[in-house]
C-alpha cells in the first residue's frame, strides 16, 4: 500500500523533479495567491462604490482586464517567438507589480474611484498580454514532452491552490486591515515570481528570426487554419470561457443579492469552487499524456454545464456551495486537458504563436462573456436566470462536438 501511495505521488510530481520547473511552479504560486487576494477585494470594492449598477461593473472590469487578451496576445506570441521569454515575462510582472501598489495607495488615501479600477485592470491586462505567451511557451522547454500535461495540470493546481488561500488571505486581511492590506501584499507577492524567473537557467531561447512579426503572425493563423484539431479546441476554448467563466465572476453578485449575506459567504464559495479545482486538477496531472484526451475532455465539458446549471437552480445556500465543488473540479480538468492538447499538437517553431492564438479565444472569451452576461442580468433582473442558460447552452455545445468529433473526439 505504501509503494501504491508513493508511486501515486511520483506520477502527479513528475514535472517538479525538473529545477526550472519547480522554481517558475514556486513563484508563480505565491504570485498567483496575491493576485487572488486582489481579486477578491477588488470584486468587493467594485460592488461596495457600484450599488444596483455591480453586476454590469463587475462584467465591465472583467471585460477591460481581458480586452489586451485579444488586442494584443497574437503580438505577443510572435515576440515569445522571436525574443528571450524571461525578459519578457520580467517586464510582465514589474507593470503588474505597479499596477498593484498604485490600487492600494489609491485606496490608501481614500481616492479610489471605479474609472481608476478599470483602468488599472486594463494596463494589468496589456502585460499580461505579452507574459502570458511567454510562460505557456517556456513550460515545454522546462520538462521533457511526456511530462508536458503533468506540468501543465501542476500549474492548473498552482493556481487553484491559490484561489483556496487568496480568499481565504483576502477575507482575513479584509477583516482586520482592510483593502489596503490586499492590493499590498499583490505587489509584494510579484517579488517572489520575479526572483524565480532571475533564477532560471539552461532556458532555450527563441533563434533570431529572419521574417517580419506580420509574416510570423500569418505562418501561425495558417498553421491553425489547417489544423482541424486546433482550430476545434480553439473554439471550444472560447465557448467554455464565454458561456462558463461567468460563474465566477458573479459571485459576489449570488453572495449579496440572491443568498443575501455578506464577504464572508462570497469568499467561502470561492475556497470552495478552488478545493474541487484542485483535486481535478490532480487527477488530471496523475492521468498524464493518454490517449483519447479529447474525448474525456468533451464529456467532462457537458458535465460541467450541467453541474452550472444545477448551481444557478439551486435555492439552498449550502446545495449551492458543494455544487460549487464539482463545478470547480470539472472546470479545471477541462481546461487543463484542452492547453494540454493545444500545447502536444503545436509545433516547437510555432509554439508561442499557436499558444497565443488559443489564448487570444480562451482569454477573450471570458470577458465577452462577462459583459454580456452581465448586461443581460442589468435587463432581466437574475443572475441565476442568466447562469443557467449559460450552463445548458454550454452542455449542448460539449455534445454537439461529442457526436461530431470534428478533430477533437479522437485526439
Amino acid at each position: 500500500m505504501q509503494a501504491y501511495f508513493l508511486e501515486t505521488a511520483r506520477r502527479t510530481a513528475a514535472a517538479l523533479t525538473y529545477r526550472d520547473f519547480r522554481l517558475l511552479w514556486f513563484g508563480a504560486l505565491t504570485s498567483s495567491i496575491g493576485t487572488w487576494m486582489q481579486k477578491v477585494a477588488q470584486a468587493w470594492l467594485i460592488v461596495t462604490l457600484t450599488g444596483t449598477q455591480s453586476a454590469f461593473y463587475l462584467g465591465l472590469d472583467s471585460f477591460l482586464g481581458e480586452l489586451p487578451i485579444l488586442l494584443l496576445t497574437l503580438v505577443g506570441g510572435v515576440v515569445a517567438d522571436r525574443r528571450d521569454r524571461r525578459h519578457l515575462m520580467l517586464t510582465s510582472q514589474v507593470v503588474q507589480l505597479i499596477t498593484a501598489f498604485t490600487l492600494a495607495g489609491l485606496v490608501f488615501f481614500d481616492l479610489v474611484r471605479v474609472w481608476h479600477i478599470l483602468t488599472l485592470s486594463c494596463i494589468t491586462g496589456c502585460a499580461q498580454a505579452f507574459g502570458g505567451p511567454a510562460y505557456q511557451s517556456l513550460v515545454p522547454t522546462l520538462v521533457d514532452k511526456q511530462h508536458l500535461p503533468n506540468a501543465i495540470a501542476l500549474n492548473s493546481i498552482q493556481f487553484n491552490l491559490a484561489r483556496i488561500i487568496g480568499p481565504i488571505a483576502a477575507g482575513a486581511a479584509l477583516a482586520s486591515f482592510g483593502m489596503v492590506m490586499c492590493f499590498g501584499l499583490n505587489g509584494v507577492s510579484f517579488l517572489v515570481v520575479i526572483a524565480a524567473i532571475l533564477k532560471l537557467r539552461d532556458v532555450t531561447v527563441p533563434p533570431t528570426a529572419t521574417v517580419s512579426v506580420v509574416e510570423q503572425m500569418k505562418d501561425g493563423l495558417r498553421y491553425v487554419r489547417d489544423s482541424p484539431s486546433l482550430k476545434s479546441l480553439t473554439l471550444i476554448g472560447f465557448v467554455a470561457a464565454f458561456l462558463g467563466f461567468p460563474l465566477l465572476t458573479f459571485l459576489p453578485v449570488m453572495a449579496k443579492d440572491v443568498f443575501h449575506q455578506d464577504v464572508g459567504l462570497y469568499t467561502r464559495m470561492m475556497t470552495t469552487s478552488g478545493i474541487g479545482a484542485v483535486c481535478g486538477a490532480l487527477f488530471v496531472a496523475w492521468l498524464g499524456k493518454h490517449r483519447h484526451m479529447g474525448h474525456l475532455m468533451l464529456v467532462l465539458l457537458v458535465g460541467f454545464g450541467v453541474a452550472m446549471t444545477a448551481f444557478a437552480l439551486s435555492p439552498d445556500v449550502r446545495i449551492s456551495t458543494a455544487i460549487l465543488f464539482v463545478t470547480g473540479a470539472l472546470l479545471v480538468m477541462c481546461f487543463s486537458l484542452t492547453n494540454s492538447l493545444v500545447q502536444l499538437i503545436a509545433p516547437a517553431e510555432l509554439r508561442g504563436r499557436v499558444v497565443s492564438i488559443y489564448m487570444v479565444a480562451f482569454r477573450g472569451g471570458s470577458p465577452l462573456g462577462g459583459l454580456a452576461s452581465g448586461w443581460l442580468i442589468t435587463q432581466v433582473g437574475s443572475a441565476p436566470a442568466m447562469l443557467a442558460v449559460n450552463g445548458i447552452t454550454l452542455a449542448f455545445v460539449a455534445a454537439y462536438f461529442l457526436l461530431r468529433g470534428h478533430g477533437v473526439k479522437d485526439v
